[in-house]
């Protein structure tokens, strides 16, 4: 028999809308839980990820990259991540798939930006190339915390980083390249103090962890 249900927590504005993510994890999303894929914010995740390749198509054959259906596709997707955060919530289908599926597909989506922005040159290509490796460097220091058994939580500076990362790459594509311009470099400075704080957070873990199974004096 499963444990007992969690709480029902009080739906507040701020708790739906994701602003509020005090408290616990929820035990269906932490590593050991089962998947549970068939979830109704499960579905808008495969629907979102079904659609990157779509956009790509999309927005590579578009001759400049510029024009609603790349940018309509584009905000689609990342919108969606609102939609099955807010869908979990309310429904309280919370799984370990989702956990997982999100993050890569938010990555995912990022990267086809970047591809449709680079290719077009919709954006300066070092700071396209920054952000590449803000994002290399995310994905190496999250390996190495699993290694290390470090928690690296997402941080404010990361969680405010994503909307004008987002936008940086979406406005380009309505032709509005200057205000994307000005939203990419915000994202880029709030990423990079993002990735500060988390390598300090993993240092700091690992040093409390390093003392704590030393023996005592």
């Amino acid at each position: 028999m499963g444990g007992p249900e969690p709480p029902r927590e009080r739906l507040t504005f701020k708790r739906l809308s994701g602003l509020d993510r005090s408290g616990p994890p929820q035990p269906a999303t932490v590593a050991g839980a089962p998947l549970n894929p068939w979830t109704i914010p499960n579905a808008i995740g495969f629907v979102r990820l079904a659609l990157i390749p779509v956009f790509l198509v999309v927005a590579l054959s578009s001759g400049d990259g510029i024009g609603f259906w790349p940018a309509f596709l584009f905000a689609v997707i990342g919108w969606g991540d609102y939609a099955d955060g807010i869908a979990a919530r309310v429904t309280r289908q919370y799984s370990r798939l989702g956990a997982l599926m999100d993050p890569v597909t938010d990555r995912l989506l990022v990267i086809s930006g970047v591809v449709v922005c680079w290719n077009f040159e919709l954006l300066p290509r070092w700071a396209i190339a920054v952000l590449v490796a803000r994002e290399v460097a995310m994905l190496a220091i999250a390996q190495w915390g699993l290694r290390h058994g470090i928690d690296l939580a997402i941080n404010w500076p990361g969680r405010l980083a994503v909307a004008p990362v987002m936008g940086g790459l979406f406005f380009p594509m309505c032709g509005l390249g200057t205000l994307g311009e000005v939203l990419l470099y915000v994202g880029l400075a709030l990423a990079l103090w993002a990735t500060v704080l988390y390598v300090r957070s993993g240092l700091a873990q690992l040093r409390d962890a390093g003392g704590a199974s030393s023996p005592a004096s």
